[in-house]
Order: C-alpha cells, then structure tokens, then sequence
C-alpha cells in the first residue's frame, strides 16, 4: 500500500469557498493593504459580557465529562426559547451538539444510508457539500434563482428530483447565503412534499430571529402534520455573537431519531461544558441583547443594498433576512474577480473580500457571476467596502 494512496473522501472533501482565498487575504495584508471581509460570517458585534461572565464565574474542582445530549438546564432553556416562537418541545427531544454543524452531520447520517439522497436548494450554505461527504449522503440541488429573490420552486418542480433514494429536504430560513425568508406558503409546500413522499425534512434554523421588515419567520415546528418528519438544528453562534463556542442543537419528536442522536452524540463522549454555561447565560438574557442586534443588522442591510444598487451591472434583490446576500456581478469571472482583489486592487491602501459564489452551489457552472456579502461590519465600514468594490469591478473589467 502506497503512503500517497487517501480515501475517495479526502480527496473529495471540498475547499471552502468562504476560506479558500485566505492566503491571497493574508498576502494583502502583509504588504499593508487592509482587507474589509465580507466573506464570512463573522459578526463584529461584540459578544454580551454576560456571557462571558458566566463561563469565567463557574466554578468546578474538576472539568469532567458533561451529559452527552448536554447539560439539562441548557437544553431545558433552549425549550423555552422556542416557546416565543410557540413551538412546544421537551429537554429530552432536544441533543445539544459541537456547533449547528455537528448537528447537521448528525442528521444526514441519521436518515440516510451511504449513497441515499437530500433535496436541497441552491445555492445553499457550501459546508452542506463537505458535511454530505463526511455522511456519504449525495445532495441532489433544485435551482433558485436571483431575479426572483431565491423563492421556493413549485411542488412540480421539486418532485422531479424526488427518487426513489431521497430521504429528505434540507432547508435554511432565514437563508445563509441568500437572506431569503421563506413563507408559510413555501414553508408549507415543502411538509407537503415530506408527507406525501414520505421524507424528512432538516430544517436549519440558526438565523430564526434575523428577520427584517416587520416579517415573522416560519418554522418547521409550525407544521405538526409533519411532527414525526421534522427535525430542527441551530446555534448560539450568530444568535449571541459566539461562532468560537461551537454549541449547537438538534430537536426532533421522532423518538426513534432523538434515540439515533444520542447514540451519535455518545459516540463523540459530550459537547464542551464551560461554552454550555455561557450559552444557557445568553438564553437567560435573550432580551437584553438580541432586539437591539436585529436592529442593527436590520439598518446594515440597507446600507448594502443602497450602496449595492449604486454599482452599474450589479444586481441583487433586498435580502428579508439573516445577514447575507447574493449578488450577480458584471465579470466573467467571480472567482477571478475575487482573487484579484486580494492581489491586484486597492484603493486607498484597502480592499474587499468576498466569497465566490459558485461555492454555493452543487451544479457545476452555476454561480459563476455571482458571489456572497456578508454585511458583518460597522455601517461606515461598510459603506467603504462597497464602494471599493464598485471601484474593483471597473479596473477588473477594464483590464
């Protein structure tokens, strides 16, 4: 055996579109020029101090191991959190996992055997291709598209690619990377489907509260014809402004699928104990942080889509939630464009990151022109990015 010789799943396992342009970032920078990233989802608002004030005053002789579904009182708290969104669920149907995506590794593994498939909408959140690897789960996409705001596509449409090895959709509202907010109706569409083709539905729920415009969000929970299907996964990592904490939850009222998680979370001994204790700090203070940073994402948006719609070619809908969007650009090129921003644009002695969004997608060729925002800045900052982004399209194309 050849020591060169690596499993079909490494040499498969995707590079992140988010992260694979670091070392031109991390060049720029070394030659002085500063970088604004909106290429990844990393708030810049600050963590509550009350989180952190919480992990550093517990106190314990000894770091043990905790519960492998995680410590009661987080998941009890957890409960009562989607309880403002009058979904009733119990601490015991709760798993609380290594981030939103050990949850979502959980889940494939959990209602698919190797080679079975997920429906899933692109362009969707790219760590969806390497954790379907790890799970030896096929995505099969559904395209949406930009001119229509990234809606949900027709039963009809979403039928063709149910075969007889699907065994489930996988959605994300709020959307990472669109910021598409599905409806009750699209909402309602997709537990349709699960019902009448007897499939699971894995709902990504991480961005529930990021919603702009007076919309309310919808959640799977929202459809008990489907209790037995539904399965949530989230996190505290944009909620509380904690990515680094890696806390994550799964829910589901199948009590075979909740006994499945556990198993799974056993295997993997417990999720880290001191980051559950900051965690339940931020549910147990959900009001004092999380109206006024919805309020501020809310008034980031619209400085990106007003400076966004001042670049000549450059398209984009109003993003209804989360902190994203996807933008088609007027380039050949989106990845191109982005590698030469690291390594041949700046103005001023700075420059923009953004993420390729062909990254997002699971169809070769798509996305080809497009590429993520993540309005994760200060508004100034913002703005600035923006504009030299404008700037960075005219000196690309003019080459």
């Amino acid at each position: 055996m050849s020591l060169e010789r690596l499993s079909d799943k490494a040499v498969e396992m995707p590079a992140s579109p988010i992260r694979k342009l670091q070392t031109f970032s991390d060049d720029a920078k070394s030659r002085g020029i500063g970088v604004f990233h909106l290429n990844i989802g990393q708030p810049d608002i600050h963590t509550p101090h009350f989180i952190f004030e919480a992990m550093h005053n517990w106190e314990s002789k000894v770091l043990s191991y905790g519960p492998s579904n995680g410590i009661f009182e987080l998941r009890k708290a957890f409960c009562d959190y989607l309880e403002r969104f009058k979904f009733n669920i119990l601490p015991s149907q709760v798993i609380v996992t290594q981030g939103g995506s050990e949850a979502i590794v959980f889940a494939m593994q959990s209602i698919c055997n190797p080679g079975e498939e997920i429906i899933v909408f692109e362009p969707f959140y790219t760590n969806y291709l390497g954790f379907s690897k790890m799970a030896d789960v096929k995505l099969v996409p559904v395209e949406t598209f930009v001119d229509d705001g990234f809606r949900i596509p027709t039963e009809k449409i979403i039928s063709e690619k149910i075969t007889s090895a699907t065994r489930g959709i996988i959605i994300c509202s709020p959307n990472n990377p669109t910021g598409t907010v599905y409806t009750e109706d699209e909402m309602s569409r997709i537990a349709f489907l699960a019902k009448k083709h007897d499939l699971f539905v894995l709902s990504d729920e991480v961005y529930r509260e990021f919603v702009f415009d007076g919309r309310k969000h919808v959640g799977i929970f929202a459809f008990e014809e489907i209790a037995d299907r539904a399965v949530v996964m989230d996190s505290v990592s944009k909620r509380f402004s904690m990515c680094g904490a890696r806390i994550g939850f799964l829910a589901t009222k199948n009590p075979r699928l909740a006994d499945a998680f556990l198993r799974f979370s056993q295997a993997r001994l417990c999720p880290a104990t001191v980051e559950q204790i900051g965690s339940l700090a931020g549910f147990e203070n959900y009001d004092k942080f999380i109206p006024d940073m919805i309020d501020e994402y809310e008034k980031r948006r619209n400085v990106v889509f007003d400076a966004i719609r001042t670049i000549e070619g450059v398209f984009t809908l109003k993003p209804e939630g989360a902190f994203y969007c996807v933008v088609k650009l007027p380039v050949s090129d989106a990845d191109e464009f982005c590698k030469f921003m690291l390594t041949d644009f700046s103005l001023d002695g700075q420059t923009t990151m953004l993420a390729p969004a062909n990254g997002f997608y699971a169809t070769k060729g798509k996305g080809k022109d497009e590429v993520r925002i993540a309005y994760v800045l200060e508004q100034e900052r913002l703005k600035a990015a923006i504009h030299i982004l404008g700037k960075g399209i005219e000196a690309f194309n003019s080459r």
